[in-house]
């Protein structure tokens, strides 16, 4: 047998499952035009209740008369959620990066807020976790670039 013709070089063949349903152009657009909406109505939802999460922290400062950096930090991770749903609206910018941006501000906050009581090697340790977030942000920035 000659090597043009051996069954072992060949690429295995897929078989389609008869049971699966295809799927025509109208009933993929309708199915992805549903998804879409979902999207939408979540991300409204996200905005509403992250502005409405804020209202309460500046509502709550203003009554306390006193601001703590865990308090800015805060303010930070709610403008980040909004520059994220503004870039899933409006398409500019990479979606990936702001939730690293949400995450680095979050261990940030958490360092701040445990401070004194925290153990040396935990600090080190969300101090880590930040320079390998802040290290994926330059390389999806200068890989979307190239």
């Amino acid at each position: 047998m000659s090597a043009e013709h051996d069954p072992s070089h060949e690429a295995p063949k897929l078989i389609a499952d008869p049971a699966t349903p295809k799927v025509g152009n109208d009933e993929e657009a309708l199915i992805v035009g549903a998804l879409r909406l979902v999207e939408r109505g979540l991300l409204i939802t996200v905005a509403l209740m992250t502005v409405g999460a804020a209202a309460i922290e500046i509502w709550g400062v203003i009554g306390s008369r006193k601001i703590d950096l865990a308090d800015i930090l805060l303010m930070f991770l709610y403008t980040e959620v909004i520059g994220m749903i503004a870039v899933f609206y409006t398409g500019r910018g990479s979606p990936f990066i702001y939730p690293l941006f949400i995450a680095i501000t979050a261990l940030a906050r958490l360092i701040v807020l445990q401070g004194k009581e925290m153990k040396p090697e935990n600090i080190m340790f969300e101090a880590g976790a930040i320079l390998v977030l802040a290290i994926a942000v330059v390389v999806i920035v200068r890989g979307g670039k190239s």
